[in-house]
C-alpha cells in the first residue's frame, strides 16, 4: 500500500487554513543552508490557528483563534514555540462545541434572537507588536492582549486605563515615529456616533486621545500611514449595511458592499491638532499600506491597489472549512504611490507591475521617504502568495524569489545593524511548503533576493496561513518555563 502524501485529499487553500491544534516547543533540527551569525533575536508571527469552537467549524478567516509563533535565533540555531492567546473565545472552545460568541463573519446559530445586541468577539489574531517590554496581540475591534515575550503566556487585556472608547477598539496596524518612539493608532467606535478615534501612546504606555473623525457611513478600514505631520487614512467605499447589522440578520463582513459611486477619501489628520483634510478620489480597493511621508506641502503614500473586485476578496476570507464556494483567489494588485498635493490634486504613480500584498519596508524609514519595498507576490496553487518580491521604488527594478508550490507570508526586513544602509540586512518570512505540508522559516539576504534563501529552517508541521508579525533584537529566554495552561 502506498503511503498517503502530506495534505492528500485537501485543496491547497484547505491545506493553508487547516488548524494546528497542538502547542509545541522544540529546537529545529533541519536547517538547509547557513544562518547568518549576526542575525540574533526573536521573530513573532500571529494568525488564526484554528477555525472551530470545540468540534463546531467556523468559516471566516477573521474569526479563527489567534495563535502566536515564536522563532528564537541565536546565530547558530532556531528554537520554535507556539501558543494560543487565551481569549474568552479560545477558553470557551476548549470546553464546549457550542458557538457562544458572534464573529465578524460567523454568526451564532439561531438567527435574530441569538445575535441581537452582540458585538463580534475579540479573537486576538491579526498582529503582534513589541511594546513596553511586552508583546501586544491585536485585533481590529477590541482591546489589545498583553503577552509575555518569553513564554507567550497571556497576561490579560488592556484598555489603556479606559481610554479606548465604547468598543475598546485598537487597530491591528499601529505605527511608530522612529524619532520619538511614540506609537500612533486608531480605532472604530460607534458612540455617540460612528467615528474614527486616533491615539498616541508614549514609550511609558500613556495613551493620549487625538482627533475624532465622524464617519457616519462607517467605511471598513484596516490600516493607515504616519508622516511627520499627519496620520493618513485611505477610506475606500466598502460600506456596511448598518440596518442589517442592527437587526442581526447578517454578519458585519457579509453586510459590506463596495459602492463605487461613493469614491475613496484620503483623510489627513494632523498629529499635533488642526483641521482634518479630506480629499476625494475615484473608488479604490486596498487592504494594507506600506509607508507615507511629507514632501514639502504634499503628502506621498504607498500601498498595493487591488483590482476592485470586493466579492473575490470577501470569498477568499469566508471559505474556510467550506466546499460550496469554489476555489478562492486573492485579487491581483498593483503597487502604487499617490501624491496628495496642497491644492487637493492626487497624482498616481505605478511602481511595478508585479502583483502582491503584505508590503513591508525598513521600519527605520517610517514617516520618511523609503527606497525599497518588500511584499509577498501573488501566485502558487493556493492562489494566495508564493514569492518574496523586492521593488526599488526609485528605479522600478523588481527582483523576486519564487518558492514553488507554497504559501508565503509577509516578509519582514531586519537591518544588519542599527546604522546599516536601508537594504543592508535580511528578510524573514514564514512559508508553507505544500508538497511537504510543512512550514519553514526562510532567511534571505535583502540585497541578493533572487539567489534564494541563505537558510531554510523546517518545522515538523505546518503553520496555518497567518497575517503579521514583528522582530525583536532581544533573544527570548530559551529556558523560560512554558505554562501548559493559562486560565
Amino acid at each position: 500500500m502506498t503511503a498517503a502524501r502530506p495534505g492528500e485529499g485537501l485543496t491547497p487553500y484547505q491545506q493553508v487554513t487547516a488548524p494546528l491544534l497542538g502547542e509545541h516547543d522544540y529546537r529545529i533540527t533541519q536547517i538547509d543552508g547557513a544562518l547568518p551569525r549576526e542575525l540574533t533575536g526573536t521573530l513573532y508571527r500571529i494568525g488564526p490557528g484554528r477555525f472551530q469552537v470545540g468540534r463546531t467549524l467556523l468559516h471566516n478567516i477573521f474569526d479563527g483563534d489567534g495563535m502566536i509563533s515564536q522563532f528564537i535565533l541565536d546565530g547558530s540555531s532556531v528554537r520554535f514555540r507556539n501558543r494560543y492567546v487565551r481569549t474568552r473565545h479560545f477558553r470557551h472552545g476548549q470546553k464546549s462545541s457550542t458557538i457562544r460568541f458572534r464573529g465578524v463573519g460567523d454568526q451564532i446559530p439561531g438567527g435574530f434572537r441569538a445575535n441581537v445586541g452582540r458585538l463580534p468577539e475579540n479573537v486576538a489574531n491579526t498582529n503582534v507588536v513589541n511594546f513596553a517590554g511586552e508583546l501586544l496581540a491585536l485585533w481590529e475591534l477590541g482591546n489589545p492582549h498583553r503577552i509575555d515575550p518569553d513564554t507567550l503566556a497571556t497576561l490579560g487585556s488592556t484598555d489603556f486605563g479606559g481610554r479606548l472608547g465604547y468598543l475598546g477598539a485598537f487597530s491591528a496596524h499601529p505605527k511608530w515615529d522612529p524619532a520619538t518612539g511614540d506609537m500612533y493608532n486608531f480605532g472604530l467606535d460607534l458612540l455617540p456616533t460612528p467615528r474614527i478615534r486616533t491615539f498616541r501612546v508614549d514609550r511609558c504606555g500613556r495613551l493620549t486621545k487625538l482627533a475624532s473623525i465622524p464617519m457616519l457611513d462607517l467605511p471598513w478600514n484596516h490600516d493607515f500611514a504616519l508622516t511627520q505631520k499627519y496620520m493618513v487614512f485611505v477610506l475606500d467605499p466598502i460600506l456596511p449595511d448598518i440596518a442589517k447589522i442592527a437587526r442581526s440578520t447578517t454578519s458585519f463582513v457579509d453586510s459590506l458592499k463596495f459602492k463605487r459611486d461613493k469614491g475613496t477619501r484620503f483623510v489627513l489628520v494632523p498629529r499635533n491638532g488642526g483641521s482634518v483634510r479630506i480629499v476625494e478620489h475615484a473608488a479604490l480597493l486596498h487592504v494594507h499600506v506600506t509607508n507615507a511621508y511629507d514632501d514639502g506641502d504634499d503628502v506621498v503614500i504607498e500601498f498595493p491597489r487591488l483590482e476592485t473586485d470586493w466579492e473575490k476578496l470577501r470569498n477568499m476570507t469566508g471559505t474556510v472549512n467550506r466546499t460550496d464556494r469554489g476555489i478562492p483567489e486573492y485579487p491581483d494588485s498593483t503597487l502604487m504611490q499617490y501624491r496628495i498635493t496642497e491644492s487637493g490634486r492626487i497624482i498616481e504613480n505605478q511602481l511595478t507591475d508585479r502583483s502582491g500584498e503584505f508590503p513591508q519596508f525598513d521600519w527605520r524609514r517610517g514617516t520618511r521617504k523609503h527606497r525599497y519595498t518588500y511584499f509577498a507576490g501573488n501566485g502558487g496553487p493556493a492562489r494566495l502568495f508564493n514569492a518574496v518580491v523586492k521593488v526599488d521604488t526609485e528605479t522600478g527594478e523588481t527582483t523576486s524569489c519564487d518558492l514553488g508550490p507554497s504559501s508565503v507570508g509577509e516578509p519582514l526586513f531586519i537591518p544588519r545593524s542599527h546604522d546599516a544602509a536601508e537594504d543592508d540586512g535580511w528578510l524573514l518570512a514564514l512559508n508553507h511548503q505544500l508538497d511537504e505540508d510543512r512550514s519553514q522559516l526562510v532567511v534571505f539576504d535583502a540585497r541578493d533576493l533572487d539567489h534564494g534563501p541563505l537558510a531554510t529552517a523546517w518545522l515538523d508541521h505546518h503553520i496555518p496561513w497567518g497575517f503579521h508579525g514583528t522582530f525583536n533584537r532581544r533573544v527570548a529566554s530559551p529556558e523560560a518555563p512554558v505554562p501548559t495552561h493559562v486560565p
